[in-house]
């Protein structure tokens, strides 16, 4: 049995700060981080918490599905920034949702737990263990980055996506997943509460520091990678993808990506314009921005990879 994409959902804070909003705060403007990023706004909570966004995307993907909250067996929620260490924010999501019947905890891989949590369903999925699964992708960076630090304050902004998988008789779901815990500290943030951008850190170690140029070489030669091992346990071509769903990290890097692949680029489908990198929860909202255009096909194949702070990275293929 394979999980099959029933339903899709996703949320992002009503609040939008765009470049020239940035330029007020730091030294930049919105050429420079167009130029650099692709970036142009990002969405911002005010009032708002992860877990509050995670169950607003859920909701959605649970009322396109069609399905009954009751008949969910699972909710993995990928997150690097709950409001809480505990009640996890799946759990704070069933509550919101009423899944009753549902097993619900937190995965932590930053920009790669989106991609982990499905795959991480799919396992279950294919094991018997569950049946229905919500796998969530939530994150409020703007309370993680250093809003003086014109390097990372500029890449981040909050939302949440999600996809509702119930267990059918399909194609396998191919997955790959690597870890290189030597290089982690070319993308750090320690676990302390911070106010956001509204408020004052005392603390600057406690937010996130990257080495820029670190991490887009990993990034540009392990998703290549990734994919590619991907296609070979499926046995597939490169031309036999309709869609590469890549975490949305940097327009430069999915552009680069697509050129090592000798792929269009037409199809690594962006949206990071409009909300820049929100970390697990970039995949997820662009599937669901896609699923509600009309872009998906039954039968179509796609692949979706995330990478990040870790550094991790995987990647996984289905039939939709």
């Amino acid at each position: 049995m394979v999980g099959k994409i029933y339903g899709t959902g996703s949320y992002v804070p009503p609040r939008v700060m765009d470049n020239d909003d940035l330029a007020k705060i730091v030294d930049t403007n919105d050429e420079w981080i167009r130029e650099r990023t692709g970036i142009g706004r990002r969405h911002i909570i005010e009032e708002e918490t992860t877990s509050y966004m995670a169950g607003q995307a859920a909701m959605k993907a649970v009322e396109m599905s069609g399905i009954d909250p009751a008949e969910i067996d699972l909710i993995l929620l990928a997150t690097s920034s709950s409001e809480t260490v505990f009640p996890c924010a799946a759990c704070e999501v069933q509550k919101a949702i009423g899944a009753v019947n549902a097993a619900g905890y937190d995965m932590n891989a930053a920009c790669t737990g989106f991609v982990l949590a499905f795959n991480t369903a799919q396992a279950y999925i294919s094991a018997g263990f569950c049946r229905t699964a919500l796998v969530i992708g939530a994150d409020s960076m703007s309370n993680l980055v250093d809003w003086t630090d014109r390097g990372t304050c500029i890449l981040f902004g909050d939302g949440a996506g999600a996809v509702l998988l119930r267990a059918e008789e399909g194609e396998p779901v191919y997955m790959e997943a690597h870890s290189d815990g030597a290089k982690g500290a070319a993308l750090t943030g320690l676990s302390r509460h911070r106010k956001g951008w509204t408020g004052a850190q005392e603390d600057k170690e406690s937010y996130i520091h990257m080495d820029g140029q670190g991490v887009f070489k990993f990034a540009v030669r392990k998703v290549p990678e990734i994919i590619e091992e991907v296609l070979a346990k499926a046995d597939m071509s490169l031309d036999e993808i309709d869609y590469f769903v890549l975490h949305q990290a940097n327009r430069r890097i999915i552009e680069a990506v697509a050129k090592r692949l000798k792929t269009d680029i037409s199809k690594f489908p962006m949206n990071l314009e409009e909300y820049a990198n929100t970390s697990a929860a970039t995949v997820p909202i662009l599937l669901d921005e896609m699923n509600r255009k009309g872009m998906f096909r039954k039968g179509q194949k796609i692949m979706l990879s995330g990478f990040g702070a870790g550094l991790t990275w995987a990647a996984s293929l289905f039939q939709w």
